[in-house]
């Protein structure tokens, strides 16, 4: 099942890919070793993400500050 990028990096899923997803609206992507991984995710999920994503825009967080907070916390547990 091929899948190409548009000029704006949007790809349509194949039709027969998400048959096995009914209701499901949005996935997670993440980067691979070996590819795109793709994970449906629930509302409550979706809910959840969102409030994160309010927080640190109340805050004025940058990437970069949410980057560097992930980076001390992976030190803090080694």
């Amino acid at each position: 099942m091929p899948a190409k990028p548009t000029a704006e990096n949007e790809v349509t899923l194949p039709k027969s890919a998400l048959e096995r997803f009914p209701g499901i609206e949005n996935f997670e992507v993440a980067r691979t070793e070996h590819g795109i991984r793709l994970r449906p995710l629930r509302p409550v999920e979706i809910e959840k993400i969102e409030r994160i994503r309010a927080r640190v825009e109340e805050r004025g967080l940058t990437e970069s500050d949410v980057r560097d907070a992930v980076k001390w916390a992976r030190r803090r547990a080694d």
